[in-house]
């Protein structure tokens, strides 16, 4: 699945993804009013106009990007018919040859990652039958528990040949709180310290051990292009930090959010990528599906808000363009 991700970006040109994150405040209300009046204020209603405005916003848009990432949480908060949204919207993303990245975070002791991973990723065995449930070509993976949490997607991800992006640097503004707190990681020479002859080792920050630990992981799943099914998330709104994770994960691609809405622009997002414009994908999640709300693209109006979408989409591609001409690559 990376390397058909690979193909994807070169082919449009767009190390680009866009989220799929709907909230009723991003629905125009013509959206919202059709649904309700066919299913009331409800549930149902909520789910048929998210998917409604899903179903535009993908129309309008697949032909300039690679993959899309609908965050589950979204659907989540409208139960089982949000659910139910969530899952049409994959389905068409993927009927419509996108790249399908699932924003679920989840990481759990190994008898429950193993169940998320068959949920998202894999199959579940029902009688003599072996069912796919959501059917996501990548999922967001929380490390925090360790490899106990993450290797049972590794194992799903061998047998479906799909992929995973690991938390490491995220990009809200608290992930420093604990992603940032320094480890003392240990004797690099000897076995008892410095007094005892040995050489203390500098401390690190807590995301670049997890990324040391991506890397050991990305070993065990590689792709036709050099890169891992083994990737990584770090956040747009650190370039600094990505700097110094893309050399720690140097095969391990990067899911990059954090891009217009949390502030990270073109030219934070350099250090992610390799000298082949290869390595990361950006996020833009409200920034796209809720452009018709901005000043900047006020005048497509709620009717227009596809086209305002498409647009939003077009100014971060060349946006991304700029920034790579601006170091010669």
């Amino acid at each position: 699945m990376i390397d058909k991700l690979i193909q994807k970006i070169q082919k449009t040109g767009a190390p680009v993804v866009v989220g799929l994150d709907p909230t009723m405040k991003f629905v125009p209300d013509h959206i919202r009013k059709a649904a309700f009046d066919e299913m009331g204020e409800t549930l149902e209603g909520a789910a048929e106009a998210v998917w409604q405005f899903n179903k535009a916003i993908v129309d309008s848009t697949c032909d300039l990007i690679p993959a899309v990432k609908p965050q589950i949480a979204m659907y989540e908060q409208f139960g089982i018919p949000g659910l139910a949204a969530f899952k049409r919207t994959v389905d068409y993303c993927r009927e419509k040859g996108l790249v399908v990245i699932g924003d679920v975070k989840r990481g759990d002791i190994g008898s429950t990652s193993a169940a998320y991973a068959a949920a998202h990723l894999g199959r579940v065995q029902v009688g003599s039958s072996l069912c796919a449930g959501f059917e996501e070509d990548f999922v967001t993976v929380n490390p925090y528990l360790g490899s106990d949490g993450v290797q049972p997607f590794i194992d799903v991800c061998r047998e479906e040949k799909r992929g995973i992006f690991i938390l490491v640097k995220t990009s809200n503004p608290s992930s420093g709180e604990f992603q940032d707190r320094l480890l003392r990681t240990g004797v690099t020479a000897g076995t008892a310290g410095e007094d005892a002859g040995g050489i203390s080792s500098p401390d690190k920050p807590l995301y670049e051990v997890v990324g040391e630990k991506v890397a050991e992981w990305s070993e065990q799943l590689m792709g036709e292009n050099g890169y891992s099914y083994i990737g990584a998330v770090v956040g747009a709104t650190y370039p600094e930090q990505g700097s110094v994770l893309r050399r720690v994960m140097p095969k391990s691609f990067i899911l990059v959010p954090g891009y217009g809405a949390q502030g990270g622009t073109g030219k934070d997002l350099i250090h992610f990528f390799d000298e082949n414009r290869l390595g990361a994908i950006v996020n833009s999640s409200r920034g796209i599906i809720a452009a018709y709300q901005s000043g900047r693209y006020g005048k497509f109006g709620p009717e227009g808000f596809a086209d305002a979408s498409r647009q939003a989409v077009i100014d971060m591609i060349t946006d991304i363009d700029q920034a790579f001409a601006s170091v010669g690559r």
